[in-house]
């Protein structure tokens, strides 16, 4: 490994190593929030609806709890929320007797934590905890502009066909993101607005723990910018291919498999089509766990409808996309397929060892050459791939009436809980060293070239616009709450009063300013016309008092 890598690398571990190390020292200062008297605007587009703003929105959530704790009379509402999130926590073993002490905690009428609102639901949430104790038992401020000053910027981890992804850092709160910076001369040139906005539009709309998550999305002079998820376990063909001998064994391919399923369903339950399953595609986190990555290429389908277009990777394209044909969600199971066999084989599907068929060749392969087996294959994975590699799309799995949960009832993940594993409570088998950088050294990765002779106009500006919206609100409030800062800004005044950012009676603080600013006056012209205006007097005060200060 040559010197260059060594310090990259060196240096996004350490950053890695997180908590309030990561932090700038003026991680206050930056989440500081504006006083309530200039806030009025926001308040009055804000949704007054207890789900969205106490159970959706984490602060929210932090806050309405911490005001029910602070209240006598609404001590057994929240100790029985905290109760039911307890609940959901639980193994299958354990769900029956804890649902039992919350019914007699707070269902049952003699009990002094009793909430009487709910205590209606006792016979019905018996009923259902005698039936099946693995069911839901108890069902019955202001915007400021995102800027590349924001992060601190790592290591490039990868390059596409847009742009590169960097390791990042947010200044204010240590938390760790990997950038995805597309270059606009590329992006105009091969038309990929479209592409581009469409992946946006997407990752803001999903929140899933399978697939990446959009925390920023911001603008710099040559780039769009999409701050996500931080994978630093690196992807699924550097596991398969880089690190041993080829494939994973067999535990590891039902753990992915079985997460990888759980994305789809979540996509496809928001009636998007992925269409780019790899395993290039497929990333591991700091605890080994998977997400779905890359949604350039997902589509949206309006109710009932079907899409039509040969779009993919060459090599893991459904039949019925290289046929031209209409398709739906139909071929991210045979994407499945494609992964499970690569996982297990070692190899692609219907390609040899080292071998690199070009793409006609691949696509005469998927449409009409049966699949081959080898030794590696058992006769439950075996079975699952040729279900989910079936080349006619009505008899594929996945595909029938029940959907994704024919593919969960395969005999393969029948050892897999996939109610714990979508709670994030089954242990991965593999956990990546969080010592290792896994992906491919600096030097391999080539540099990203420019485009010369695109000029980028007025039309261009209308679009980064649309591109340029900074923060995703609830993977923001996650972030904060994650890092620790939330808990030590959420301070009260004196005896439990509010703080001065919450007082009407007090004026909101001006700014800081940085020393050069003091020294320079840079502002923006309107602001500092103002300033001019309103600070001529006293200036002229200052200067005949005599009075001289200087920075250093």
């Amino acid at each position: 490994m040559e010197i260059e890598s060594m310090v990259a690398n060196s240096a996004l571990i350490k950053a890695r190593e997180g908590g309030s190390r990561g932090r700038s020292y003026k991680w206050k200062e930056m989440l500081r929030l504006n006083h309530i008297s200039q806030c009025m605007d926001q308040a009055s587009s804000i949704e007054r609806e207890y789900y969205s703003l106490c159970v959706k929105q984490p602060i929210g959530k932090n806050l309405f709890q911490l005001f029910c704790r602070s209240r006598p009379d609404l001590q057994n509402f929240i100790s029985l929320l905290d109760a039911l999130d307890a609940f959901e926590m639980k193994s299958d073993e354990e769900r029956k007797d804890f649902g039992v002490s919350i019914i007699e905690r707070f269902l049952m009428r003699k009990s002094m934590q009793c909430v009487y609102v709910v205590q209606k639901h006792e016979q019905s949430c018996i009923h259902s905890l005698e039936v099946d104790s693995c069911t839901d038992v108890f069902q019955s401020c202001r915007e400021r502009p995102i800027t590349k000053y924001r992060f601190r910027q790592y290591r490039v981890l990868g390059k596409g066909g847009f742009g590169e992804v960097w390791a990042c850092q947010v200044r204010a709160t240590g938390m760790m993101y990997a950038c995805k910076k597309l270059d606009k001369t590329h992006v105009k040139k091969r038309r990929g607005e479209a592409m581009a906005l469409n992946e946006k539009q997407i990752l803001e709309a999903l929140d899933s723990r399978f697939v990446v998550s959009l925390g920023y999305a911001y603008e710099t002079k040559h780039s769009l910018c999409m701050v996500l998820t931080m994978m630093s376990g690196g992807d699924l063909r550097f596991h398969i291919h880089n690190i041993g001998q080829p494939g994973l064994d067999k535990n590891r391919v039902r753990f992915y498999a079985a997460e990888v399923c759980c994305g789809i369903m979540h996509l496809h339950r928001k009636s998007i089509v992925y269409r780019d399953m790899k395993p290039e595609n497929i990333l591991l986190d700091d605890n080994g766990h998977i997400r779905i990555s890359d949604l350039g290429l997902a589509v949206r389908l309006s109710e009932g409808s079907l899409v039509r277009g040969k779009v993919g990777t060459a090599g893991y394209m459904a039949p019925e996309v290289i046929g031209h044909k209409h398709y739906g969600l139909s071929v991210d199971w045979w994407g499945l397929g494609c992964l499970i066999y690569e996982m297990t084989a070692g190899k692609p599907p219907l390609r040899q060892k080292g071998e690199h068929p070009k793409a006609a060749e691949m696509e005469r392969r998927i449409q009409n050459e049966p699949l081959e087996f080898g030794e590696k294959f058992g006769k439950s994975v075996k079975n699952l791939c040729s279900s989910l590699l079936n080349k006619d799309p009505n008899e594929r799995l996945g595909c029938l009436a029940s959907g994704g949960k024919d593919v969960q009832d395969h005999r393969f993940f029948r050892k897999v809980n996939f109610r714990m594993l979508e709670a994030g409570l089954v242990e991965p088998p593999f956990k990546p060293d969080p010592r290792l950088v896994y992906c491919s050294d600096v030097q391999d990765i080539d540099e990203f070239s420019t485009v010369k002779g695109v000029t980028l106009g007025e039309t261009d500006c209308e679009f980064y616009c649309k591109f340029n919206t900074g923060s995703v609100s609830i993977n923001w409030q996650n972030e904060v709450i994650e890092t620790g800062c939330f808990k030590e800004l959420n301070v009260f005044g004196p005896e439990g009063s509010r703080s001065s950012d919450l007082d009407w009676t007090q004026t909101p603080e001006s700014p800081k300013r940085s020393l050069l600013d003091r020294i320079f006056r840079r502002n923006h012209p309107q602001e500092a016309s103002d300033d001019s205006r309103q600070g001529l007097h006293s200036n002229e005060s200052y200067m005949k008092s005599g009075m001289v200060s200087t920075s250093m």
